[in-house]
């Protein structure tokens, strides 16, 4: 299956106002707005679509909203779309739209949905760093750091879930939908990718005797557009619960918030890129395995007094 990975988050939230305004504030452009919510875009293409919990085009929830009320997902081709539709009719309802969507839910009555990929070029120039004794990554005379740059999302990067059962989960995205396994912290669940991309995971999902979302995330371009999109998160009053850091599994840098979208959200850089001959590895979760370093926001410094 040419899956290439989340293309769009559905979420069905309680206070529309204050989520819209998150997702903009971050740096999404927003289109296809109405009284009841609209569609918030990464430079690529792939977006979130927020939605009062009330609005009767959501798909039915599996938890108490706010939460994610539908996975979106983005392939290659049409040829995906029947291939998909094929295997997942044949013991579950599937459902297409006018546009070639189609939907269905898992084995934890998560709703998924397929189509051929929003994504698109970014348009933006290359992100390199200059590391001693190799090729510079930045042209000569080429700076880096702008302050009055506004650093913006470049793509959806994955969805964290909570699953009845890791090892039956695990077993329908790989079986039916072919994603394969990545990494596992044996005491959460696995980290997935589908096949058509190498990212590390594109969906990772802990076993808990309850389903809902449990964190979200977006890709930007390196460390230092990660870094100044969260502190302008902080000054614009949001709140930090972990990070910034740099995990292990996976070995993107992350800064966490508090949202209003029924789980926490992720800001994420320079994630590994594995191929099949990968080998997963197997780690329980606990503080030193789930982080190389982890700093805390501090307010700027400035010499001489003020801000430190």
């Amino acid at each position: 299956m040419d899956i290439i990975g989340p293309d769009q988050l559905i979420y069905g939230v309680e206070d529309l106002e204050a989520s819209l305004k998150f997702a903009s504030d971050f740096g999404l452009d927003q289109s296809e707005m109405s009284s009841n919510g609209g569609v918030l875009s990464a430079l690529d293409g792939t977006s979130m679509k927020i939605l009062r919990a009330t609005d009767g085009s959501l798909a039915a929830p599996n938890a108490p909203s706010p939460n994610l009320r539908e996975t979106i997902y983005g392939v290659r081709n049409a040829a995906t779309i029947q291939a998909i539709g094929a295997e997942l009719s044949k013991d579950r309802p599937v459902t297409m739209d006018p546009d070639g969507t189609i939907h269905s839910r898992d084995d934890d009555d998560y709703a998924i949905g397929f189509r051929v990929t929003a994504r698109h070029g970014t348009g933006m120039p290359h992100y390199g760093v200059n590391v001693p004794g190799q090729e510079p990554g930045r042209g000569v005379n080429i700076t880096a750091a702008h302050d009055e740059d506004r650093p913006k999302p470049h793509t959806l990067s994955h969805v964290v879930i909570f699953v009845h059962d890791k090892v039956k989960a695990e077993k329908f995205y790989a079986e039916r939908l072919g994603f394969i396994t990545v990494d596992v912290f044996d005491n959460l669940g696995p980290f997935m990718r589908p096949a058509g991309t190498l990212d590390h995971h594109t969906l990772f999902m802990i076993e808990a005797p309850f389903r809902g979302l449990e964190h979200f995330a977006f890709h930007m371009a390196g460390a230092n557009e990660l870094l100044k999109s969260g502190w302008e998160m902080t000054q614009l009053g949001y709140k930090s619960t972990w990070g910034p850091g740099r995990h292990i599994l996976g070995s993107n840098y992350f800064w966490y918030f508090n949202s209003p979208f029924g789980g926490k959200f992720e800001i994420d850089a320079d994630m590994d890129w594995h191929d099949d001959t990968w080998v997963p590895r197997h780690i329980v979760a606990k503080a030193p395995t789930s982080q190389i370093f982890h700093f805390k926001a501090v307010p700027k410094y400035q010499p001489g007094g003020g801000d430190h």
